[in-house]
């Protein structure tokens, strides 16, 4: 496990700033607020198992880079990006704990300049770091949030599996159990058990993978169901669980030999939304996604085939989905492509006091800020929509050029 965590910070308001440094620095001086949100190489550093070594702040400051603990464990490293370079190369370090933060920075600098990859995927690989992707969702569910009941015959589910494909989707995410948490538009969704979300799913995805030429994804937390759809067609898997719920789904995902999805969420679906909190939001899920993708890499699950989902909407406060939005860029820092599925959620329906059916152009508001700040996976209900959303957002972000 690695000694320290590394995180670039992207504080764009106030409110994140506050967010971030409150219970650190209780009493913020307007100006001094103002200087970390417009700060471009402002870092954070968590010291995982053990305290920050006392020299280890003398070193740094030697080296040009202010390291500020603010806790034995947490602490801020200002430093421009050629201070940052020439420390992580470690040539004038001489304590043992200094080489060791130097090496691990290196290893955090080339995650954060990260941003192409290639999932091995059938029936061809999907290019991920050009324009943002398009994940069309296909329940085949009679409970499903927004959606449940309609594709809930192999019929009607093989027949929208289609339609997304022709409205541009690059993949198609087909779940066969709803994860709908309780809500004031309803009830939380019941766990099914694997036989039966095996036998929603795997004739869809048998007659979708002979239909359409782009990548079928199964959305699944239990390893039987995942084994059985990537046998029918399905060439990868969306855990929403992050592991957490079946224990044999990482080395499930390892003999598979597929791409996963390693989504954050706290709780079940049946309590994730009853009263989540976070100390700090972003600390938490950056050391999640650290700790699972050691736990993957560890099972024999390469590097290359992993994917984060910060888990919009599950187990967050309804500003806490605003604050992941803000600062998406932070998650660069892991090293694998980000997924975000903004479509259609709560999030959406409080701000505007709206149920899922009036949710499109909120939905589209979110889109477009995930896809500026980075997204590289957008996973939604309307296709032909969202993506000529992305397409706006890619081109306003300077990703794209107008053909």
């Amino acid at each position: 496990m690695p000694t320290y965590s590394f995180r670039k910070l992207h504080l764009t308001t106030r409110r994140d700033v506050l967010a971030e440094f409150g219970t650190a620095i209780p009493a913020l001086p307007e100006n001094l607020i103002s200087s970390l949100q417009n700060h471009s190489y402002l870092f954070k550093v968590l010291a995982r198992s053990d305290e920050f070594p006392a020299e280890l702040g003398v070193e740094l400051k030697q080296l040009g880079a202010r390291f500020r603990p603010v806790t034995s464990s947490t602490g801020y490293l200002f430093a421009d990006i050629e201070t940052l370079q020439e420390l992580a190369q470690a040539p004038q370090l001489n304590s043992p704990a200094a080489k060791v933060f130097a090496g691990e920075l290196g290893r955090f600098l080339q995650r954060q300049r990260h941003d192409a990859y290639v999932l091995a995927t059938k029936p061809q690989p999907l290019q991920i770091g050009g324009r943002a992707l398009i994940m069309g969702v296909l329940n085949c569910t009679p409970d499903s949030f927004y959606d449940g009941g309609r594709y809930f015959s192999p019929e009607a589910a093989i027949a929208h599996g289609q339609r997304l494909a022709d409205a541009g989707a690059d993949m198609i995410d087909i779940g066969g159990e709803s994860t709908r948490p309780k809500g004031v538009y309803g009830g939380g969704a019941e766990p099914v058990s694997a036989e039966e979300e095996k036998r929603r799913v795997i004739p869809v995805i048998e007659a979708l993978s002979k239909s359409v030429n782009i990548p079928l994804s199964i959305d699944t937390y239990k390893a039987e169901v995942a084994a059985a759809a990537v046998q029918a067609g399905a060439s990868l898997v969306n855990d929403i669980s992050g592991f957490q719920f079946d224990p044999q789904m990482p080395a499930t995902v390892a003999q598979l030999g597929v791409p996963v999805v390693i989504m954050h969420t706290k709780g079940s679906p049946a309590d994730m939304q009853s009263n989540p909190a976070y100390e700090n939001l972003l600390d938490e899920l950056y050391l999640y996604f650290e700790e699972q993708i050691e736990l993957a890499r560890a099972t024999g699950i390469a590097e290359d085939r992993l994917i984060i989902d910060p888990g919009l909407g599950f187990g967050k406060r309804v500003q806490d989905n605003y604050e992941i939005l803000r600062r998406l860029p932070e998650f660069r820092g892991l090293g694998c492509p980000i997924l975000l599925g903004p479509s259609r959620k709560s999030f959406v329906g409080k701000a505007l006091n709206l149920p899922p059916k009036q949710r499109l152009e909120g939905t589209a508001a979110a889109v477009a800020v995930a896809v500026m700040n980075g997204a590289h996976i957008i996973r939604v209900h309307d296709v032909m929509e969202m993506r000529r959303v992305a397409i706006i957002a890619e081109l306003i972000a300077g990703r794209m050029e107008l053909q």
